[in-house]
């Protein structure tokens, strides 16, 4: 796909948002980080936006794998190749094996759990809702922070594969990229 809005450069992003766009393209060892030279264009949105993301991953009250558990699990049911690629890496990063990226993709052999919560994110996902017995596996296992912070961190990134298919961004190449 051709990208329908293009990464911005310096002038286009100005001198904050190019620098975090060059910090993020150095994080995930690409010549570009395509997501945030673009939305950078936005100016002080990006900013804000980056901000919101940023509380919820990686600052949340989720642990790392919890959060990239719902991540990955939200990429994979929207086909979304961008996040995807990130968050296997990431995710990987914060412990995530193999295996148990096998069961985020089938949504099988979880403890009860990562069952309530996977089951909670592919609703979100296809219905845009939880149903009461999902809502109350989940209460079983985590506070009301964490379960509002679920819902926001899955929207959110619901909202983001939305983002990059809709503006057509490309993911990057880079050196350690397992989702190829």
């Amino acid at each position: 796909m051709t990208p329908r809005v293009t990464p911005g450069g310096l002038r286009r992003l100005g001198p904050i948002n190019y620098a975090i766009a060059r910090i993020g393209a150095r994080a995930v060892r690409a010549d570009d980080m395509h997501l945030f030279a673009t939305l950078g264009r936005t100016k002080r949105l990006f900013l804000g936006w980056l901000g919101y993301s940023g509380m919820l991953m990686p600052f949340g009250a989720l642990r790392r794998a919890e959060s990239e558990t719902v991540i990955v699990r939200v990429a994979h049911l929207r086909g979304n190749a961008y996040e995807l690629g990130h968050h296997r890496r990431i995710g990987a990063r914060a412990g995530l094996t193999a295996t148990q990226f096998d069961r985020i993709f089938d949504g099988t052999g979880w403890d009860p759990r990562s069952a309530a919560l996977l089951a909670a994110v592919t609703e979100i996902v296809g219905r845009k809702s939880v149903s009461d017995a999902t809502w109350t596996a989940l209460t079983q296992f985590y506070d009301e922070r964490r379960l509002v912070e679920i819902v926001m961190l899955a929207t959110n990134y619901d909202g983001l594969a939305t983002t990059i298919d809709v503006l057509g961004i490309e993911p990057e190449h880079s050196p350690d990229d397992v989702s190829r």
